[in-house]
């Protein structure tokens, strides 16, 4: 990640060929974000290009060049961050992702709150910090959401990141609903 100036830390790449458990769970959230995608495509007047089989959008990544894999394990020792970022990868993008903790926050590592920074018009950023429960997932976007404004709803824009781990090893796995090109 250094090297590329995303933080410090190790991520890896699946390959296509997922873990049974990850492609099942991927595959089983995939109908529930779908519903939220399509209202949030509505409020913002945008298309909502996603079938309601994730194999099918993915098909479609791949038809647009997007065949590699996105989902992710992520992995911080003390000292490690992640920089503020979106996960957009092509033009084929799905608007929701799914972060799981792997490790138990105060006793496996302290630190390393996952961020979530939101741009908001014509005002100040607003940034949340997270503690990722073991086992727990937390469904964020991947670009942008639904911002109610004076004119109807406005696409508000929104980066994520993880906080500097202080001390342990810090691991999650990352659910992304779209492959990169």
């Amino acid at each position: 990640m250094a090297g590329h100036r995303f933080g410090s830390g190790r991520y890896r790449y699946f390959t296509h060929d997922l873990p049974a458990p990850v492609a099942e769970l991927r595959s089983a959230l995939y109908p529930h974000l779908l519903a939220v995608a399509r209202d949030w495509a509505d409020r913002l007047g945008r298309p909502a290009p996603w079938p309601d089989s994730l194999e099918e959008w993915l098909d479609q990544c791949h038809a647009a060049g997007q065949t590699k894999s996105a989902q992710i394990l992520l992995r911080y020792e003390e000292g490690d961050w992640n920089a503020l970022h979106r996960d957009l990868f092509g033009d084929m993008v799905f608007p929701l992702q799914v972060v799981i903790g792997l490790d138990e926050q105060g006793t496996d590592y302290t630190g390393g709150e996952f961020l979530l920074v939101e741009q908001r018009p014509r005002a100040q950023s607003r940034g949340t910090s997270t503690v990722l429960k073991q086992g727990h997932g937390l469904v964020f976007t991947t670009r942008d959401r639904p911002v109610r404004s004076a004119r109807g709803w406005s696409a508000g824009p929104v980066r994520h990141g993880v906080s500097t781990v202080r001390s342990g090893l810090r691991r999650s796995l990352g659910l992304v609903f779209h492959d990169a090109a």
